[in-house]
């Protein structure tokens, strides 16, 4: 009789290693990957570099003693592999460097068949992300640098006056200063390097390829994405903001640079298209990349353009294909096809584009594929799902697919998995009128009760007359139909994101199942993968219609005979978070209603608020118009409006450095619970974002979300609460 295996927990969740993006040899007969593995006791991660057979045969461990290797990459002769890293300083025990690491990410080199990984050159400034070039003997990297300064010599001159300084004010002039929890450095920009390599270790030569021009990479997220390498090696393609300042929601253009002169030429620019992630063709003559309309909507997918260079024009070519277009893109060998990940229906699948007929297919379904390689005709995919993490797996010319690697199926194999299944329900009608502006200029608790009776309304009528909305379920190991279970919606964020068959580490379906809760993620109006028309429907009317798919779900949970409607709860974070805050003061509190208590994490609460976030920039488009325009369309969308009917008991959680929802928004809000005499809890974390990234804290963070929702769950609380009335 097998033995009985246990519900995963929050333990094991932190015992899971972490597969990063993998790399290919040339030959494809091997990959290269980052493993991540994590200690409770030591509160941290470390990673090491790994190297998998595509052919058979166990992984090999490739470095040791680095903490955080990263984003390796083989060379184009397959010799070697570059990756970046904070090592120890090379020396003995009487050197100066003894017990010193780098103080700024490296770019190191290793052999795959081993031996000791070196530093390509010392940067003062650091390596972001890079490229190899074509020859194997040269690489380009991103580094933020002083643009007023030329030479190594004069910017390692001011890194070393920066890191002396004694003054810790951030200053600045510019509209985009600071990015979801970091400030950006101050008085700096991403630069691309051309790295030499010599003939022997420390001979490498570099060269600011961006010296003296205006040009820069994004100040968000500068890495390889944002450029390519030519084939032949003379050129490389860049994305860059032509405006003059820069602001959160820039459009991109699109440059040449050629390596041995330096010159730049823009190759692609349009003022209402928002260009992203070249690529070139196998033969040079042509550079695919990502392009936005968002001249005519801020919601508008990035769709495939492919720019030409003998027409020297470009032209998007996915523009009848409603899905949005996700990078890396990567040429297929022959120059007819490109392949990349794109969402569909609550899942993300590799796919690939034929240029010819312009027509997309499914290559690698989802599950949720994150990253991919491909080399000498050998596929390398990594993706998770819903019951397990990240998996490497190999798709050979002619073989079924085949994993590389089997790093938690032992850990994984001592725990039950929940049951998933999809359904589709009918919710909100997207062409139901919004609320007028003069129903909305001064909320108060008697405009919440109506439209929470409006609400009401539509959801009992969403079974026969709304949209196809799309409802996950996980249920506990176990499940027993016959018996009686708690309901745990599971709101997700973005709003233009989607919850899927994908794998979580914050909100992990596994481990909030494994309580006993059956786990409902409803993918309301807004969410990503259902075309365009559905993200876009809520854009200026935010709550309204995602309310109403909430609760159309929750009316049609509470038809399943095992669902107990006095144990229904609901959470979210990022705009679930605000999605919760909104049900808050539009749904009665028990126990007239039914939602015994929520769960805020890193939530929006104030729209007004909201403007000390790093995106700043986009509000207007989110809502209609700024705050100062138009006070009322502001609070008509923001949950704060109405705290009058606000009573149900929430768990506010937040990170200090949380900037894309400020920390103020989730004291705001538990302030406001607590003056108003609701029962609330707050979990602040001074050292964490809009995630929680350390062990302890994960661990801190999923004890007090169970606690909480056990507290106000009346069978668990030896139900001592007045009996509620269902709905």
């Amino acid at each position: 009789m097998p033995a009985k295996k246990n519900p995963l927990d929050i333990e094991a969740l932190w015992q899971i290693e972490r597969l990063t993006a993998p790399s290919l040899a040339p030959d494809g007969a091997q990959a290269v990957a980052a493993l991540t593995s994590y200690s409770m006791k030591e509160n941290k991660g470390t990673s090491s570099l790994w190297l998998l057979s595509t052919l058979g045969g166990a992984p090999r461990r490739l470095t040791t003693c680095g903490e955080k290797d990263g984003h390796p990459r083989w060379s184009p002769h397959g010799d070697r592999i570059a990756f970046t890293a904070r090592r120890p300083l090379a020396g003995g025990a009487a050197s100066e460097a003894a017990g010193k690491k780098d103080d700024e990410p490296q770019l190191y080199l290793i052999a795959p068949d081993g031996g000791e990984a070196h530093r390509a050159a010392h940067i003062t400034t650091g390596v972001e992300d890079f490229r190899w070039g074509a020859d194997g003997r040269s690489l380009v990297f991103v580094s933020w640098v002083w643009p007023e300064l030329k030479g190594a010599k004069a910017q390692a001159a001011r890194m070393k006056e920066w890191k002396e300084r004694k003054e810790s004010g951030y200053v600045t002039s510019e509209a985009q200063y600071r990015y979801w929890d970091h400030n950006l450095p101050m008085g700096r920009v991403a630069h691309l390097h051309l790295l030499s390599l010599g003939k022997r270790d420390g001979a490498a030569k570099v060269r600011d390829l961006f010296e003296g021009t205006k040009y820069e990479l994004a100040r968000t997220d500068p890495g390889a994405n944002c450029f390519d390498v030519s084939p032949d090696g003379r050129r490389l393609v860049f994305a860059f903001d032509p405006a003059e300042v820069k602001r959160p929601d820039g459009r991109f253009a699109l440059a040449e640079l050629e390596l041995k002169s330096g010159r730049i030429t823009v190759i692609a620019q349009d003022a209402g298209r928002d260009f992203g992630a070249p690529r070139y063709s196998p033969d040079g003559q042509r550079i695919a990349f990502t392009a936005s309309h968002q001249a005519l909507k801020h919601t508008m997918p990035s769709q495939l353009a492919v720019w030409e260079r003998e027409a020297r024009r470009w032209e998007v070519v996915s523009a009848e294909w409603d899905h949005e277009v996700h990078a890396p893109l990567h040429w297929e060998d022959d120059g007819q096809a490109l392949l990349f990940t794109a969402e569909q229906k609550g899942r993300q699948h590799l796919w690939r584009f034929d240029l010819p007929h312009r027509r997309a297919e499914v290559v690698v379904p989802g599950g949720w594929v994150t990253a991919f390689d491909k080399a000498a005709g050998t596929l390398v995919t990594l993706a998770n799902a819903a019951t397990h993490p990240e998996r490497l797996t190999a798709h050979l010319p002619g073989q079924p697919p085949r994993r590389i690697e089997s790093f938690n199926d032992e850990l994984l194999g001592r725990f039950a998995s929940g049951k998933v299944e999809e359904h589709w329900i009918r919710g909100a009608s997207a062409a139901a009128a919004s609320p007028g502006p003069a129903a909305a200029k001064k909320p108060s608790q008697g405009r919440a009760a109506a439209l929470a009776a409006k609400v009401a309304g539509a959801a009992g009528t969403a079974a026969g007359a709304g949209d196809p909305v799309q409802l996950w379920l996980v249920y506990p190991p176990g499940f027993d139909a016959r018996k009686k279970y708690p309901v745990l919606h599971v709101i997700h964020g973005g709003p233009h994101t989607t919850f899927g068959d994908v794998w979580h580490y914050r909100w992990n379906s596994q481990v909030f199942a494994a309580q006993g809760y059956v786990l409902a993620m409803v993918n309301y109006h807004g969410s990503s993968s259902f075309g365009h028309a559905f993200l876009d429907s809520i854009t200026h009317r935010w709550g309204e219609l995602e309310l109403q798919d909430v609760e159309a779900a929750t009316d049609w949970l509470l038809q399943q005979p095992w669902a107990d409607r006095e144990r229904i709860f609901a959470s979210g974070g990022s705009y679930g978070g605000y999605m919760v805050a909104w049900m808050n003061g539009h749904v009665p509190a028990p126990p007239a209603g039914r939602y015994a208590a929520y769960v805020c994490h890193a939530g929006c609460f104030d729209w007004v608020g909201m403007f000390a976030d790093d995106a700043y920039s986009w509000h207007a488009r989110e809502l209609g118009a700024w705050y100062w325009d138009d006070m009322a369309q502001a609070h008509r969308q923001s949950p704060h409006a109405f705290a009058g009917a606000m009573s149900t008991p929430t768990l506010v959680i937040h990170g200090a450095l949380d900037y894309r929802v400020p920390d103020a928004l989730g004291l705001a809000y538990y302030n406001t619970l607590k003056a108003r005499g609701v029962d609330a809890r707050l979990v602040w974390f001074p050292d964490e974002n809009h995630w929680i990234l350390k062990p302890r804290n994960s661990r801190l963070w999923y004890g007090e979300f169970f606690d909480w929702l056990a507290r106000h769950d009346v069978a668990r609380a030896g139900r001592s609460q007045r009996p509620r009335k269902g709905r």
